[in-house]
């Protein structure tokens, strides 16, 4: 380790070696940056690259909507609703003192207010998302982002249409710029003839792009390989152990390993390692269902049907279909329920699409923490960090968590922009 800089704590120290506990984007995007500063990196993983939520998602990059998942339409679900298999937002009838902990917390930050101050500490980081991409490319990661030639919110009604407007506006009211137009169905179907005519009204947003997501995850994972990083798959990290030169990486078959420093960027299961670093924090597995399906039109850029809470991406010469906020358990398996659900609202809404070819059926534990805002610095100690709690927009924002989470580890001084993240709040 080498000692940089000094501040009222003391001189930092700079890790030579640091372990990055999960490979989704999240955690391969630390390591790349912490390569970037020269550090050594390892990362581990309970069972491969992508193999959590940063596989089958959307692959959506749009910090333009990226905002807190707390929101006041979510209080508009009764309580029938969220416990019905098909209801957009699901909770199980047998709900763990947990989840029901949780969801209350959920609840209270569902109000405009609280809704507003967590808009406004997301924005500084949602403009800075995309630059982050950028950066991985020109450094050579060879992973593509696709720009959107359209990106369309699309409904059967203006009613309907009024909710997203509404929310753009608050976006805006944030300090969050967001290009868009409204436009009717008809106009929405010249631009993609895949919506139905059950489109009455439908947002064109511009600036956005896309991926898919295991493949750009997959790369980043191979260039923090070419650059001299390991990547340990079916490795069960069961304890961090911090001690007295180091952190102690000690995995659930007895194996242990020295670290400088810990990054904890396991998902939906980062209060497993964290909790005993004084995160409190719950973060509950809100999780996401996807397929792929062929289409007769491959639309040019993502499809989303807001009132269904339905996400379309295009990915290669089929269309991936995905939805769902399901709270349960990250493990748990796949409920065919959903999958049908996504199914049935979709149907109608998509023009020459054969539902009934599904394939890559898929279900992801999306990170949510009650306040909707992610987890992202030091924890009790100084040498053991968080990052995660994304929510579903772990993809957008994975790069830039990951490379204002390398500066703060090499310098000591988290930048302002994780200021509202901080895991201890």
């Amino acid at each position: 380790m080498v000692a940089v800089g000094s501040s009222a704590q003391g001189t930092h120290i700079v890790p030579d070696r640091v372990a990055v506990v999960g490979a989704g984007m999240v955690g391969l995007s630390t390591a790349w940056f912490l390569q970037e500063a020269g550090i050594e990196v390892t990362v581990l993983d309970r069972e491969g690259v992508a193999a959590g939520a940063s596989w089958g998602n959307a692959g959506w990059l749009t910090p333009g909507l990226a905002t807190p998942l707390p929101e006041p339409a979510v209080l508009k679900y009764g309580v029938r609703a969220v416990l019905s298999p098909s209801s957009p937002v699901y909770v199980p009838p047998t709900a763990s003192p947990r989840l029901l902990s949780f969801l209350t917390r959920f609840a209270r930050n569902s109000t405009a207010g609280r809704w507003k101050t967590a808009m406004e500490s997301l924005v500084p980081i949602n403009r800075q998302a995309l630059s982050a991409f950028d950066l991985l490319a020109k450094a050579g990661v060879e992973a593509e982002t696709y720009e959107a030639k359209s990106f369309l919110a699309a409904y059967r009604t203006e009613t309907e249409r009024s909710v997203l407007l509404d929310e753009i506006e608050h976006i805006h009211a944030a300090g969050q710029g967001i290009e868009f137009e409204a436009i009717s169905g008809d106009d929405a179907r010249e631009i993609e003839p895949s919506l139905s005519d059950e489109i009455g009204a439908a947002i064109r947003l511009h600036g956005q792009r896309f991926i898919n997501p295991g493949e750009y995850v997959k790369m980043l994972a191979d260039s923090v390989v070419a650059r001299g990083g390991r990547i340990i798959a079916n490795s069960n990290v069961s304890d961090v152990v911090d001690e007295i030169r180091g952190v102690r990486i000690v995995t659930a078959d007895g194996e242990s390993e020295p670290y400088d420093a810990v990054v904890m960027a396991t998902g939906a299961w980062l209060g497993d390692l964290a909790r005993r670093f004084g995160v409190k924090t719950v973060v509950q597995a809100g999780r996401g269902y996807s397929f792929s399906v062929p289409i007769a039109h491959v639309p040019a850029g993502p499809v989303y049907f807001p009132a269904q809470r339905i996400a379309c991406t295009p990915m290669g010469d089929r269309l991936r279909v995905a939805g769902m906020m399901e709270f349960r358990k990250p493990d748990a398996k796949l409920d065919p329920r959903r999958i049908d659900a996504i199914v049935e609202a979709a149907r109608p809404l998509l023009r020459d699409a054969d539902l009934d070819a599904r394939t890559f059926e898929w279900v992801g534990p999306r990170p949510c923490t009650p306040d909707g805002l992610p987890l992202i610095g030091a924890t009790s100690s100084p040498r053991v960090f968080a990052a995660g709690g994304h929510g579903m927009w772990g993809i957008t924002l994975g790069p830039i968590t990951g490379q204002l989470l390398a500066e703060t580890i090499t310098t000591g001084r988290p930048p302002a922009e994780l200021a509202p993240f901080n895991p201890l709040r």
